[in-house]
């Protein structure tokens, strides 16, 4: 994290001395105290989010502890009478948060835990999903200090007999979890034969989320909209211009609770083409709407279902009534799916790509029933940077 906390501290310098410089004050020993307490803040900021590296949320956590030391700092200067200009803290306050949310990404993907497994029947397995690196246990009394992490099956070890030993595990402060959490965590995707919505158990912090959401979705509309808006009149336009008819046509689709609902989209192709996979130059595409779909621009009407209700901005993709049934009757737990609202983008969506048979569907269905379990900021805020990353640079799924 070295060069984050340097890049945080002089950046912060650099802020909050143009502010000074430009207001013409010239105490220079109070302009030093101030950069000198902002340039060793990432330093105190980094080793608190190393005391928390192995927590679940690493861009909320980062984000609070940010606003902590740096509240804290501002606390401290003003306590001791030095005079600062607090509009150029507050500018300095978004540079030194956002690099210390890039430092703590980086940190929680550079972690390597030495991890051992607990032997039970499949261990062998387990240990071959997890990239056959993993140390498997099998005596009560061996020496743990070399692990981090112990994975357990908790059918056969959540018994008195390794109680012992889990509490010794616990002791020495290595993290005790059951193996099927763990691979779900790093595979970002639940077993869907082994799933059962009692899983969905939500924290607080997640249920608080839940409810704001649908108010983050409205606010996003509206912020939005002196864009959007009149990007969607020159689409709807230019699409009017070179085909004629309509320019967004109505797909019913599987919403929320199963409901079906009309969902909005810019055509893209001839009248009279037929839908489906598209491939590269093709012809069914009105000329340069290849582009709209590149960037998902012809998904813009859907910011009108976000209005409404009926949709989100993260959340499963949702899928027209026939594939909702027919990936039904192949996979029961496809339901559950629609325990969310649907999203313009989703964390399948950034994994998976499009499907387009029932056995992609179901295999999409593992990666939405992960996002439905772990809803958080974090995942979300994921998301939309995988999406940006997909639909701008073209990396990871489309």
């Amino acid at each position: 994290m070295l060069p984050e906390i340097l890049v945080a501290g002089v950046l912060q310098c650099l802020v909050y001395a143009a502010f000074i410089l430009n207001a013409h004050r010239q105490d220079w020993d109070n302009l030093l105290i101030v950069c000198a307490v902002l340039f060793i803040l990432p330093l105190m900021i980094a080793i608190a989010l190393l005391g928390l590296r192995r927590q679940e949320y690493p861009f909320t956590i980062a984000v609070f502890v940010t606003l902590i030391f740096f509240n804290a700092a501002v606390a401290v200067l003003s306590a001791a009478r030095i005079p600062v200009s607090y509009t150029g803290l507050l500018c300095a306050y978004p540079v030194v948060t956002v690099v210390m949310i890039a430092a703590n990404l980086k940190l929680r993907r550079s972690l390597q835990d030495r991890i051992a497994l607990l032997a039970f029947p499949d261990a062998h397995r387990v240990s071959a999903l997890l990239g056959g690196k993993v140390a498997i246990i099998r005596d009560q009394n061996a020496d743990l200090s070399g692990f981090d992490r112990v994975l357990i099956d908790a059918e056969t070890h959540h018994h008195p007999e390794w109680a012992v030993f889990l509490t010794r595990a616990h002791m020495i402060g290595a993290e005790v979890t059951p193996w099927i959490s763990f691979l779900e965590l790093r595979q970002g995707r639940v077993d869907v034969d082994a799933f059962d919505v009692s899983h969905l158990a939500y924290s607080p912090s997640q249920i608080y989320y839940s409810k704001a959401k649908r108010a983050l979705d409205v606010i996003a509309v509206l912020i939005s909209a002196p864009i959007t808006a009149p990007l969607g009149i020159l689409i709807w336009l230019y699409i009017r211009a070179l085909d004629g008819g309509p320019a967004i046509f109505i797909q019913t689709r599987r919403g929320y609770g199963g409901r079906p609902f009309s969902m909005l989209k810019f055509r893209t192709m001839y009248q009279g083409q037929d839908g489906g996979a598209t491939r590269a130059r093709d012809s069914r595409i009105i000329k340069g709407c290849g582009f709209l779909r590149r960037l998902r621009l012809d998904e813009l009407p859907q910011l009108l279902n976000i209005w409404r209700g009926e949709m989100s901005l993260i959340g499963p993709r949702p899928v027209a009534e026939y594939v909702a049934q027919e990936s039904e009757a192949a996979e029961p737990k496809f339901i559950h799916r629609s325990l969310v609202l649907p999203g313009i983008t989703g964390w399948a969506q950034v994994n998976s790509g499009y499907a387009e048979t029932t056995k992609e569907e179901i295999d999409k269905l593992s990666y939405d029933l992960y996002y439905i379990k772990h809803l958080s900021v974090d995942l979300d805020i994921l998301i939309v940077i995988s999406t940006i990353s997909t639909v701008l640079f073209g990396r990871g799924a489309r």
